[in-house]
């Protein structure tokens, strides 16, 4: 428990604006999603409160919001355990979104209107003013805004539901992917590309972009979770 307790005040940060319950239950997140905290491990409440010297509060909201992200799981007669994420997980699940964002992407791009690209560029150029304002929060928020512009225009339900299954993970792998300066121009500029593939009606070059955003997504997060001989 003691060296699961030193992983996660190396990942927690109090110098925000955000909640205790927040920064502690970011940094379970952050942990157990990098693979720090291997899947199978078991959390103790009492005792992470404890050794953390914190109240129970922040430690059970931590704990109730990875279960609802089924990143722990309470087993009765056992307490808490680690789902946790391998690197062959996140090679899954990047694989599983290349070809879902193209779809929704594609569909998308059949059914906006004109007004409806301007409002999808609005988004872009957006994220180019608050990365040149330094305003890295908001650039986190604004990629989620695009993405779910994209599905929201695709007017597929099903598919929806399928990308919420992941959205846990896809949260997580985007904030660490955008605190890096460089990913994250090279991300705008390739949220760009796809919007100008998008309203030229560019199938192949819309999958081609799609797939290659999410592969460089993917190479940064998979470098992080190798730094600590993760998989």
């Amino acid at each position: 428990m003691e060296q699961l307790i030193e992983i996660v005040k190396e990942n927690l940060n109090l110098n925000t604006s955000r909640t205790l319950n927040e920064a502690v239950y970011d940094a379970f997140r952050k942990s157990i999603v990098l693979g720090l905290i291997p899947a199978g491990t078991r959390i103790n409440e009492k005792e992470c409160a404890t050794l953390l010297n914190l109240s129970r509060t922040p430690i059970r909201y931590a704990m109730s919001q990875l279960d609802s992200e089924n990143l722990v799981t309470r087993v009765p007669k056992k307490g808490i355990v680690v789902n946790g994420i391998s690197i062959r997980d996140a090679l899954e699940i990047f694989e599983i979104r290349k070809w879902l964002d193209t779809l929704a992407a594609i569909k998308a791009m059949e059914r906006m209107s004109d007004d409806e690209f301007d409002e999808m560029k609005a988004i872009v150029d957006e994220a180019y003013y608050y990365d040149e304002n330094e305003e890295i929060k908001k650039v986190i928020k604004n990629f989620s805004e695009f993405n779910n512009f994209i599905y929201e225009k695709s007017n597929m339900i099903r598919l929806t539901a399928i990308v919420n299954q992941f959205q846990a993970y896809f949260k997580y792998f985007r904030e660490i992917s955008l605190l890096s300066t460089a990913r994250r121009k090279e991300a705008i500029a390739e949220h760009a590309m796809i919007y100008r593939s998008m309203r030229n009606k560019d199938i192949d070059q819309i999958t081609l972009i799609t797939h290659e955003h999410l592969e460089h997504s993917q190479q940064f997060i998979l470098s992080e979770m190798e730094k600590h001989h993760l998989g």
